[in-house]
């Protein structure tokens, strides 16, 4: 599902060009894309699961993982269908708390993210670590509204936007690359917008 408006390529100025991924615009609003209907996920219900394939390594809910550290990250974003964000504000647990709270360091280089709605996309591990990705809890210092994947959302800014899965439950390392819900229509298994890997092929 997709707010209309958001598929028209609009001008961007010089200033701007060095931080657009090519093929991109920039965007003033925060389009709303989503596979399907938009799931109300209560927070007293949400739990977070990290597992290594069908092993549980550790579950929390949602008092527990908010007592988590917590990390402000601004990032530029980019959507897969051409628009781009810039200084967009979260705040949330990074991947490398979360990895820590459990004791461990990442058992493989493959990682199936999956959301209350059913919705999973892969993204390759050294992309979750190292700072550059967090489990958000808030945008622009408020409470991510459902649209945007509230309560929580995956936050992977270096990759096309769809890497960042909305309504977040849970993370799983695989031995092996698993296609997530886009990747298996076609999409890019890495999704970098600077290498435009928007298609399997690109």
């Amino acid at each position: 599902m997709a707010t209309r408006g958001f598929l028209g390529r609009r001008n961007s100025d010089d200033t701007t060009k060095d931080r657009l991924p090519p093929g991109q615009f920039l965007e003033q609003g925060f389009p709303v894309l989503s596979a399907g209907p938009t799931p109300r996920v209560k927070t007293e219900e949400w739990s977070f699961k990290l597992k290594a394939g069908p092993r549980l390594l550790m579950q929390w809910n949602w008092a527990e993982f908010n007592a988590l550290p917590q990390t402000r990250m601004t990032r530029d974003i980019h959507c897969v269908t051409t628009w781009s964000k810039f200084d967009t504000a979260w705040e949330g647990v990074l991947i490398d708390d979360v990895l820590a709270e459990a004791g461990i360091e990442a058992p493989t280089g493959f990682t199936l993210a999956h959301s209350a709605d059913g919705y999973t996309t892969n993204v390759p591990t050294v992309d979750l670590v190292g700072g550059r990705a967090m489990v958000a809890l808030r945008y622009e210092g408020k409470a991510i509204p459902p649209d945007h994947g509230g309560p929580a959302r995956l936050l992977v800014p270096h990759l096309y936007f769809w890497k960042s899965a909305k309504w977040i439950t849970g993370l799983q390392f695989t031995e092996k690359d698993e296609l997530g819900f886009w990747e298996l229509r076609g999409y890019h298994r890495c999704g970098d917008p600077w290498r435009e890997q928007r298609y399997t092929d690109d």
